[in-house]
């Protein structure tokens, strides 16, 4: 029913995790399909004797290039982004089937609601080691959030014809902060307009453990966080912080489609504000930004 694509990078006791739990909850048979940065922990050898499929590359692609070439294996139309630092609640495959029937089109990016390390509080542990199934499984749902506009977090799930068309993601924001927001600015200039969180579609969230291995020795100032920032606001003239406020209403209560954003003298202001740092950055920054790929 659903291709579910999860980048790794040397992160296998996470990863196995994360697939026990899509195997135990999930109510359909889904493909996994996972890729492999480097894999020098045994990943490669776990996946070949778990007969799921993956990809694989030699060095860090970071989790776009990754993402990508995961997708190339993906037999079914709807591909689901995931972390391999998740833990899946039970039927949410099921849950996301009937959320797609209840919209009656593909013309949407809907995601989940992350426990612990996200919307909702509910720490029962914070490694798989110490992670209290049981417990979990008997309280989540009772913690509940709502269901919102303009995640642009993972999981996350298209239409592969959706995917095909904005080119997948965008493989400048190595090694993959600002890619989601990015994602979501080609589909809203695809005319998407459906950016749902749904409160009922859970995850537990260990805590950001596939980027965290990352950090390396980048000039101070482009850092993931704002490396990516930066990236975007030369890729697109306005910054990340406006586009999920003005354009997505990012964590506002989920009541409808969206709409072209409402031009206000906030949004002219703001607007002129990410103008002036546009120019700045591309006067000053940009090949420095560019050119630092690790």
């Amino acid at each position: 029913m659903f291709s579910i694509l999860i980048p790794t990078f040397n992160n296998l006791k996470y990863l196995k995790f994360c697939i026990k739990s899509l195997k135990k909850n999930s109510f359909f048979k889904n493909q996994i399909i996972c890729h492999v940065n480097i894999g020098e922990d045994g990943t490669t050898e776990f996946l070949k004797d778990s007969g799921i499929d993956f990809t694989h590359t030699d060095y860090n692609s970071g989790i776009c290039e990754g993402v990508n070439k995961a997708s190339k294996l993906a037999k079914y139309d709807y591909y689901l982004y995931a972390h391999d630092d998740f833990y899946f609640c039970p039927d949410w495959d099921l849950i996301l089937l009937n959320e797609i029937k209840k919209i009656g089109h593909n013309n949407f990016y809907l995601s989940g609601t992350m426990m612990n390390q996200g919307q909702i509080k509910f720490d029962v542990g914070n490694t798989p080691d110490k992670f209290n199934e049981e417990k979990f499984l008997k309280e989540y749902k009772n913690y509940n959030h709502y269901d919102f506009q303009g995640s642009t977090w993972a999981p996350t799930l298209v239409h592969k014809e959706i995917w095909n068309k904005v080119g997948g993601f965008s493989e400048e924001f190595f090694p993959g902060t600002g890619s989601d927001p990015d994602f979501n600015m080609k589909l809203w200039n695809l005319g998407i307009r459906i950016f749902k969180g749904i409160n009922n579609f859970k995850v537990y969230h260990f805590g950001s453990i596939v980027l965290r291995k990352k950090l390396n020795k980048m000039d101070k100032n482009l850092r993931y966080g704002s490396k990516g920032a930066k990236i975007f606001l030369l890729k697109w003239g306005i910054t990340i912080k406006f586009f999920k406020k003005f354009y997505l209403q990012s964590n506002t209560a989920y009541n409808k489609p969206l709409n072209e954003p409402i031009v206000n003298f906030n949004y002219i202001f703001k607007y002129l504000v990410c103008r002036l740092n546009f120019f700045y950055l591309k006067l000053f920054y940009k090949k420095k930004i560019m050119d630092n790929k690790n």
